[in-house]
């Protein structure tokens, strides 16, 4: 069964609780670079959302004109 996609608000919602998380002073460097990288994963799974509603909304307002 396919695994259900995030939403957008549930990355940002994850994305500030690695930034918190990194925020810790007891975090290992390894650790950071875990949550870092995992953090700049789901950025760029946001920043695909997005520009995937950008494209739709360029197309829908170009086809209204």
């Amino acid at each position: 069964m396919a695994k259900a996609e995030k939403s957008l608000e549930d990355s940002f919602e994850e994305l500030n609780t690695i930034i918190t998380r990194l925020e810790q002073d007891d975090l290992s460097l390894e650790d950071s670079f875990g949550l870092y990288n995992e953090g700049m994963k789901l950025l760029k799974k946001c920043n695909d959302s997005i520009d995937k509603v950008e494209k739709k909304l360029t197309v829908l307002s170009e086809r209204d004109s």
